[in-house]
């Protein structure tokens, strides 16, 4: 059985918004890595359609290496989409759940090869309440944003959680690696 990761980009205060932080070419070349060692990643509508801006960077490439790589990178990876409002993906590699969040993450675990990446703060709040994440994979940016969204906001109890690794960029953002603490 495969890990449920978690991966996220944060402000210092907790904002977890995919426009505020250093998209720079190490951050991007650390997920295309980690994106290239797992075996699907799972979207609520909003992020998904921020994350269609890559697909028009496949079409006109930037000239950055890690940015053209990482477009590469998520076009690859089978995306599945959680929503309530979309019918049609508009990305060959994206397809809509059929069926609710948690029933779904059960049945991928139980069958996965590889890992099973959350991208979206909705979807991770709903799959850390009901205790599925195996592995929170969270880029700490040092940036005092003030303002928007808190990744952990609605969070029903309190989780105790063991670091295992981290990595620094060059720009001061911090990877940390944390997993639940099995009580």
């Amino acid at each position: 059985m495969k890990k449920v990761i978690a991966a996220f980009n944060m402000t210092l205060d907790g904002t977890c918004d995919h426009t505020t932080g250093i998209a720079d070419e190490e951050l991007h070349q650390h997920y295309a890595e980690l994106i290239a060692h797992a075996g699907m990643i799972l979207y609520g509508r909003t992020t998904y359609q921020l994350m269609q801006f890559w697909q028009e960077l496949l079409k006109k490439p930037s000239g950055e290496k890690a940015m053209d790589t990482f477009a590469t990178s998520i076009a690859k990876i089978p995306k599945l989409i959680f929503t309530n409002t979309l019918t049609d993906t508009g990305w060959e590699s994206a397809k809509i759940a059929q069926k609710p969040l948690i029933e779904t993450v059960l049945e991928l675990k139980q069958q996965a090869t590889k890992d099973i990446l959350i991208g979206s703060r909705s979807l991770i709040i709903q799959l850390l309440n009901a205790k599925l994440i195996d592995e929170f994979q969270i880029c700490i940016h040092p940036i005092i944003e003030g303002k928007g969204l808190k990744l952990f906001d609605d969070i029903k109890d309190r989780m105790l959680l063991k670091l295992h690794k981290t990595k620094s960029l060059k720009s001061g953002v911090t990877v940390f690696y944390y997993e639940p603490v099995k009580s």
